[in-house]
């Protein structure tokens, strides 16, 4: 229809955002050609909550406009809640009913899909200092070794750093050890910090640090000590006071959903002094585990059988809650991201939530969510994530989905349609605090995806020595400084995976955990990480709220970050052709420093970005 629109208000001033801190009225504007009636209607899971006449405000345009509004306090009486609205409309074609396409306004003869308003009341706000941040995830065995730490007697060390291979099954998901070392250690990343300053990271996320079995660390041997191989306390004690004298901070990876078969709680192999719950029903932890017929018959994590799944009763919530949490705040921790968060019931997250800001008030907590985290129902519950009381952010795994199919054909659909929605979604602190990857721990490498075709569902064995030709890498490259120069832009906080800087190539899990290659690292590639990086420091706009989409079609995306301080806007041009941009004042360019105004040229193959003068 044209001139159709719809708008949400808050306070009487547009916003893109269709989430409303409680106790606001909120006005909801529809924008369409004449009609004799217009309803609203608004409704949550279980049922309709309001039917309500929008009237006839004023015209704008061609459109004729039709305004409601809601009291917050009506609808959500108890501070926060999801809900769900559309407008019918007679008119001359007949009754329209709105309808969700993409995030944008369409119009249909029969009621299909709605639009999201969410109410929140932000009892944990954000952290100020993760906004225009730079995460940095490590996995500590493969990221730098010390040799100040003790070595297992009951693994294996690979001792070629350079060109090691990580351990692998014959085939891709098949059960394996996981227990070849390469001895990276927290001391390590303690040595490196000055590299990671200079990058411009002033978050470190870490891959698992309690002691356990596996070089992964998610077979959790024993919640309440580091692992020894990583350097124990001692390490972990002298990384956190030099990163936080470098202001840069620590934040853990919080792996509550499932320990190992080799531990403390469950001991299968008898290796600790404590009585397991394998060992025997008198355990202080049998009841924390689902046991059938036989001992050997136990409720695991996704059926694999060296995680045993505790059932989140009484005793193990406490335990997490009261004794593991206050104790790595009290080494000084800066928060956690949340393995698996889908898979805690909402009251363990809000006491894990709880026990961590009450620790430190301004601690972040991420939830690692591979969907829309505003609306996720998981295990047939309906999540609530972001309406104040729960996460900081969430792993954006949409945004890497979008940015990797626009930058491997070009085609900004998805992209387009992930940053609008999640622009309306999430309330405007929680997306400035999505954790923003392009790669991770749990994907292939983003060089490997942008260069190279996919592992084809190979042999391992061939995945394991197979490399990307100089033509592949030299494409990929270019990709990924125009693709990480793109989301280190959009909102949100960037994190890279260690090494993603440096170059490293690698297919699936275990291939996408090499060691650090301290003695190939990529110039070009980490110069432009550390460029963007460091002005995303110093630059007050990337903290900016407002965004919209300007231009989206083949080869080309374009879009603005807003204030009341100013405007950034950002071309990322993929095509073999200039692209024209018009700028009726002068803007700078941030990467150059160059004053400009006019027609300004983008060529292909890079992203700019322009502010405001």
């Amino acid at each position: 229809m044209k001139c159709a629109f719809l708008r949400v208000l808050i306070g009487g001033k547009p916003t893109g955002s269709y989430t409303v801190p409680f106790g606001e009225g909120v006005e909801i504007r529809l924008g369409m050609a004449e009609a004799s009636q217009v309803k609203f209607y608004l409704g949550n899971d279980e049922k309709v909550l309001l039917v309500r006449e929008a009237p006839f405000l004023e015209m704008e345009g061609e459109s004729f406009v039709y305004s409601v509004t809601v009291d917050t306090r009506e609808i959500a009486p108890e501070g926060d809640g999801l809900f769900f609205f559309h407008f019918e409309a007679e008119t001359s074609e007949g009754r329209l009913y709105t309808v969700c396409d993409r995030s944008h306004l369409a119009f249909s003869h029969r009621f299909e899909n709605e639009f999201q308003l969410t109410v929140y009341k932000e009892q944990y706000p954000a952290p100020d200092w993760l906004t225009r941040g730079v995460f940095y995830h490590i996995f500590v065995d493969r990221f730098c070794k010390s040799g100040r730490s003790m070595r297992r007697t009951d693994a294996l060390y690979n001792e070629d750093w350079e060109n090691g291979v990580p351990e692998y099954p014959p085939v891709n998901g098949q059960a394996f050890p996981n227990n070849t070392h390469f001895g990276g250690d927290l001391y390590g990343v303690a040595d490196k910090l000055s590299y990671l300053k200079d990058l411009g990271v002033t978050v470190l996320y870490l891959s698992p640090i309690a002691d356990a079995y596996s070089n992964h660390k998610y077979d959790t041997g024993d919640y309440l000590t580091v692992d020894p191989t990583f350097g124990g306390e001692k390490a972990l004690t002298e990384l956190v006071e030099k990163a936080h004298s470098l202001g840069i901070r620590i934040i853990l990876d919080g792996v509550f959903n499932h320990v190992g078969d080799d531990s403390v709680y469950f001991n299968r192999y008898g290796k600790y002094q404590s009585l397991g719950a394998y060992q025997s029903k008198e355990s202080p932890y049998y009841p924390w585990f689902t046991f059938g017929q036989t001992r050997d018959d136990y409720e695991s994590w996704w059926g694999i059988k060296n995680l045993p799944k505790p059932k989140k009763c009484k005793e193990f919530r406490s335990f997490i809650c009261e004794q593991v949490i206050p104790k790595y705040m009290a080494l000084g921790i800066d928060g956690y991201r949340l393995d698996v968060v889908d898979e805690l019931e909402c009251d363990f997250l809000d006491e894990i939530v709880s026990a961590v800001k009450t620790a430190k008030p301004d601690a972040v907590i991420i939830g690692e969510v591979w969907e829309d985290a505003s609306n996720k129902i998981a295990y047939d519950r309906r999540k609530r994530y972001f309406r104040g009381k729960q996460l900081s952010g969430v792993m954006n795994y949409p945004f890497r989905n979008g940015l990797i199919h626009f930058l491997k054909y070009g085609d900004p659909s998805l992209l387009r349609e992930v940053t609008e929605t999640l622009h309306q979604h999430y309330p405007p602190k929680a997306l400035l605090h999505t954790m923003n990857s392009i790669g991770t721990h749990d994907t292939e490498r983003i060089l490997t995806v942008l260069g190279g075709e996919g592992d084809l569902g190979e042999a391992n064995e061939v995945l394991a020595f197979r490399r990307m030709t100089a033509e592949q890498r030299e494409k990929a490259v270019k990709l990924l400084i125009c693709g990480y120069t793109l989301l280190a832009c959009l909102p949100g906080v960037p994190c890279i995976y260690y090494g993603d800087e440096a170059g490293m190539e690698g297919y699936h899990d275990p291939f996408n955990r090499r060691p650090f290659p301290w003695h190939a690292i990529d110039g070009a590639l980490h110069d432009a990480f550390r460029r963007v990086n460091r002005l995303r420091g110093r630059e007050k706009l990337f903290g900016a709220e407002g965004f919209q989409v300007l231009n989206a079609q083949q080869g080309l995306f374009v879009f603005t970050r807003f204030s009341e301080e100013g405007k950034l806007t950002v071309v990322c041009n993929l095509s073999e052709t200039n692209y024209v941009c018009t700028f009726s004042e002068n803007v700078t360019d941030l990467l150059t420093g160059d004053t400009l105004r006019g027609d300004v040229t983008v060529p292909g193959g890079t992203t700019k970005i322009y502010k405001d003068t």
